[in-house]
């Protein structure tokens, strides 16, 4: 889909949950680089609600657009993503609604190419190791979202201006597993090395059979082959999977590697060496019902890098929009 397209589809661009909190702001610098190299509208949101217990707002119909403390408070926050981007060259639009945070970013998911939020921040929009809506946002978007570390240093990403996309070496990695949501996930994963002129790293984590043994022990190695017949199917896998890519991004430069451990270990060790890591919502592993699978989940708490959480709503059998 060509950028026109996609601004009409998607108006809103790249959104930004912003509270004002040095995570959010590290976000906003990520999401502004992101759009300005994608060609996109960048909008910065703040929500904001009236707890009913509050003294003085016992009326059931809460004026959102009066003067109140909460609203008042939205503005002074919005107002400093406003300082921040004051020289940002792009186009960009701020929004205060009220509502939920983590509703207000999933309802407006589908207007968006994508979502960006900072792993955590002040309780409103994203607190704790990683924040309620950091970890409920990924998993009911309408489109990928991006989970930005504290990690994340600005300065050390600016180019020329604070704003300016730099040359960055490393690759964009995916974890595949050929299920539908990977696929998804590649897909997405391989739009964005393209869009940054880099390397497609595609991994196939290839877990330790000690664990399972316990319970079924008949997966114990026969002989001394065994271990490597296992990567080498493996391997085919992934063959399979990046020249289904190849097929519709010919200009794709991949890498392929298959790594031993756990698929949320090995992606783990992959974000500090790249510029952004994507995984599918969930896997071959995940519950049906789960919409947040332990390989995603485990990913995001413990990434040193940008991740980006893709969910299954790229139907595989066609070309995703």
């Amino acid at each position: 889909m060509n950028d026109e397209v996609q601004n009409t589809v998607h108006p809103l661009g790249v959104i930004l949950g912003f509270d004002g909190s040095q995570q959010a702001t590290r976000a906003l610098h990520w999401a502004a680089r992101a759009a300005q190299r994608r060609g996109l509208p960048l909008t910065v949101i703040t929500a904001y609600t009236v707890p009913a217990a509050i003294s003085g707002y016992s009326d059931p119909t809460t004026d959102l657009t009066g003067d109140s403390l909460a609203r008042q408070g939205a503005e002074d926050i919005i107002d400093e993503a406003r300082r921040y981007l004051v020289d940002y060259p792009g186009e960009v639009s701020f929004r205060i609604e009220y509502g939920d945070a983590a509703g207000v970013l999933i309802g407006l998911s589908t207007q968006a190419s994508f979502v960006v939020v900072g792993s955590r921040g002040r309780g409103g929009f994203i607190g704790m190791m990683l924040g309620s809506v950091a970890s409920s946002v990924p998993a009911h978007t309408e489109c990928p979202c991006v989970v930005v570390p504290a990690s994340y240093d600005p300065q050390a990403h600016s180019g020329q201006t604070l704003f300016s996309p730099s040359e960055d070496p490393r690759p964009v990695t995916v974890g595949v597993d050929g299920s539908p949501h990977s696929r998804a996930a590649a897909w997405a994963a391989a739009e964005a090395a393209v869009g940054r002129g880099t390397v497609l790293r595609v991994i196939l984590a290839m877990p330790p059979l000690d664990a399972a043994l316990i319970w079924y022990p008949e997966l114990a190695p026969r002989d001394p082959e065994f271990t490597q017949r296992h990567r080498k199917q493996l391997q085919k896998r992934l063959r399979d999977e990046s020249s289904r890519l190849l097929e519709h991004f010919p200009q794709l430069r991949l890498e392929q590697d298959v790594v031993e451990g756990s698929a949320a270990e090995a992606l783990v060790a992959e974000t500090p060496k790249s510029q952004l890591t994507v995984v599918g919502t969930r896997g071959r592993g995940g519950i049906a019902s789960t919409l947040l699978g332990s390989v995603s989940r485990g990913l995001l708490l413990k990434a040193d890098g940008p991740v980006m959480v893709v969910p299954q709503r790229f139907d595989q059998s066609e070309p995703p929009e």
